[in-house]
């Protein structure tokens, strides 16, 4: 469910603050004296980036996320390709590109759910009395 946060800023950026995605946020030095500049919308990107790797982390591990995280990334991957398809001043490369990570979220969480083995613990009626029980029988042959 970290993928809300991009999609909040992104949000937050064009209907609350008005802004353009192009803004250039900061510039980045790279070689023989040339920038890169990074645009909000990259940045924006750039963060669902790292989040996606954060969920995936989270879904990987034992217990990880219940089917109820699966249909809630599912409902915000729904209202991440509405509101590019229907709103206007939603209609963005960089919304298509974070709406395209929560996709990727929610099938890589039900994909890594299926594919975790189930672990199954039996009850035994008795303990063995030593670890020599455990060992097979030797094979005696004379």
């Amino acid at each position: 469910m970290y993928q809300i946060i991009p999609f909040a800023f992104f949000n937050m950026i064009v209907f609350l603050l008005n802004m353009p995605l192009t803004e250039t946020v900061f510039t980045i030095p790279l070689v023989s004296d040339r920038q890169m500049p990074v645009a909000i919308g990259d940045l924006i990107v750039a963060i669902g980036m790292l989040l996606l790797y954060v969920e995936v982390v989270t879904a990987v591990r034992t217990g990880g996320k219940s089917i109820m995280d699966h249909m809630l990334a599912f409902i915000l991957f729904a209202a991440m390709a509405s509101e590019l398809v229907f709103v206007p001043r939603g209609r963005s490369p960089t919304l298509l590109l974070v709406a395209v990570l929560g996709f990727v979220d929610f099938i890589a969480g039900v994909s890594i759910r299926l594919a975790q083995p189930k672990i199954v613990l039996e009850r035994t009626d008795q303990a063995p009395a030593s670890a020599w029980q455990l060992l097979p029988p030797k094979n005696k042959s004379v």
